[in-house]
């Protein structure tokens, strides 16, 4: 036998035989996939092949109780199955995401390393034993059900395991720099311009306040997530299924995983939408433009720091430019700003795969789990470098509380004691002739010092009431 022929081994599947690699565990229906789909170097998430043996391992185990499979077999399938849960066998895997619109290659895949592996633990060379990967590992399954399944399970292990914790981090990061800031008055802004007084802390506090509603919305779509499609096999009728086969199969996976997941009420719904992964995206999106304002408030506030408004000073991280020496630019919120735009792009591929349901059965599952998984992590990973690598280390300067004498929206407090006309005209005039509000105000009513001072208190000016002047406007 030559080396070239020592290299390879046959496999058959429903079409026929097959070279395939002799140190795979895959087979001929793999195989056949590989060479049908060389499109990019995309694959299929740790955590996505991760929920699909996960499915497996669970059915294989309620499969021998409820007497539809061997024990011998059952167990070596849920054995194998661990291991690839575990990702000893991640590099058995290897189909392109740009496959057939149901994921059934990717199915096949996980199918075929579980039933070489399992019949090799049972003593049998790879692509020689007796457990099959459609009548043993895929039995009371069907791609058109697994792979919508694994899409939920994996999204819901990453965002329980990798993204909430990553924002409760932010979230705690942000309040503490609200506790931290809560003494230092500036000016606020709205429109671009100057607004009256608000406390830095207040600021901080509004952006922690996004990441916990972030949360929150992201409760919503563990709840949409939740509703699994195993069970209904080809198209939402479960033929092919023992009726007790995906309720008992998705107990042992949400006992297993710690995430719950629950056989839908509705099988062809859950079947042919991916409605639940739209939602699920857009919630997604959402977060992203909830970090992408608070970076992009973060860097501006940074921005200077002689030329810009430089309230904040960012922690110095890397160099900023290769020409212009000591130059330091906001490089983690323009990182996390890149994200959101890569999340802003992933959602839209997501909406278009919703598009992809057509009958019983949608036919864009592969990218939609790619697109969804990747904004998951994308968001957990970046949210937790802002986190340690800028919202720690950020501190306050001065320029704040120094503008705050020369703002012009002081005058909203006056206007209570003198009216909105009359404020209105002193503002006008301390910006013609860049004088304060209380220096017009002193030249131009008949309000005394102290008056003044009481009036056109900034703190006083941070929190809810009337003001202290005492007509209306």
């Amino acid at each position: 036998m030559s080396s070239v022929e020592s290299n390879y081994r046959k496999e058959r599947d429903s079409m026929g035989s097959m070279d395939v690699p002799s140190s795979a565990y895959y087979g001929a229906s793999t195989m056949r996939a590989v060479m049908n789909f060389p499109i990019s170097n995309l694959r299929f998430s740790r955590t996505y092949i991760r929920s699909l043996a996960l499915i497996k391992g669970a059915a294989s185990q309620v499969n021998v109780e409820l007497g539809l499979l061997g024990k011998v077999i059952g167990d070596a399938v849920s054995v194998a199955a661990g291991e690839v849960a575990r990702g000893e066998l991640d590099r058995d895997f290897v189909i392109d995401i740009f496959q057939t619109g149901s994921g059934t290659s990717t199915n096949m895949n996980a199918n075929e390393v579980i039933a070489n592996r399992a019949s090799e633990l049972l003593g049998a060379a790879r692509g020689k034993g007796k457990i099959h990967p459609n009548d043993h590992v895929n039995m009371c399954q069907s791609s058109n059900d697994v792979i919508p399944t694994a899409i939920h399970l994996a999204a819901l292990i990453d965002i329980e395991e990798r993204l909430i914790p990553s924002l409760r981090v932010l979230e705690q990061s942000l309040m503490d720099k609200s506790e931290k800031f809560w003494g230092i008055v500036k000016t606020g802004r709205t429109h671009l311009q100057d607004a009256t007084p608000l406390r830095l802390g207040q600021e901080f506090y509004g952006y922690g306040g996004q990441i916990s509603r972030a949360i929150k919305r992201l409760g919503y779509a563990q709840l949409e997530l939740n509703e699994v499609a195993l069970g209904g096999t080809a198209v939402g009728t479960g033929i092919n299924a023992h009726p007790e086969f995906a309720k008992r199969v998705c107990a042992i996976i949400s006992e297993d995983v710690g995430v719950k997941i629950q056989e839908t009420t509705n099988h062809f719904q859950a079947q042919n939408t991916i409605d639940a992964i739209v939602v699920t995206s857009g919630i997604l999106r959402t977060v992203g433009i909830s970090l992408y304002k608070i970076a992009n408030d973060i860097r501006w506030l940074g921005s200077g720091p002689r030329a810009g408004i430089g309230e904040l000073t960012l922690p110095e991280v890397q160099p900023g430019s290769s020409i212009m020496p000591g130059k330091v630019n906001p490089v983690i919120p323009e990182s996390v700003i890149q994200v959101v735009g890569q999340v802003i792009g992933n959602d839209t591929a997501i909406c278009n795969a919703g598009y992809g349901s057509l009958f019983e059965l949608n036919m864009m599952l592969p990218v939609a789990a790619h697109n969804l998984l990747e904004s998951i992590n994308l968001l957990a990973t970046s949210s937790n470098n802002f986190s340690e690598q800028c919202i720690v280390g950020l501190t306050a300067t001065e320029n704040g509380p120094l503008m705050v004498e020369r703002g012009l929206m002081l005058g909203t407090a006056l206007a209570p004691a003198v009216g909105y006309d009359k404020a209105a005209a002193i503002a006008k005039k301390a910006a013609e002739t860049g004088s304060t509000i209380r220096e017009i105000a002193q030249a131009e009513t008949s309000l005394s010092s102290s008056e003044l001072d009481r009036i056109l208190n900034p703190e006083e000016m941070t929190e809810p009431g009337l003001g202290s002047g005492v007509g209306g406007g």
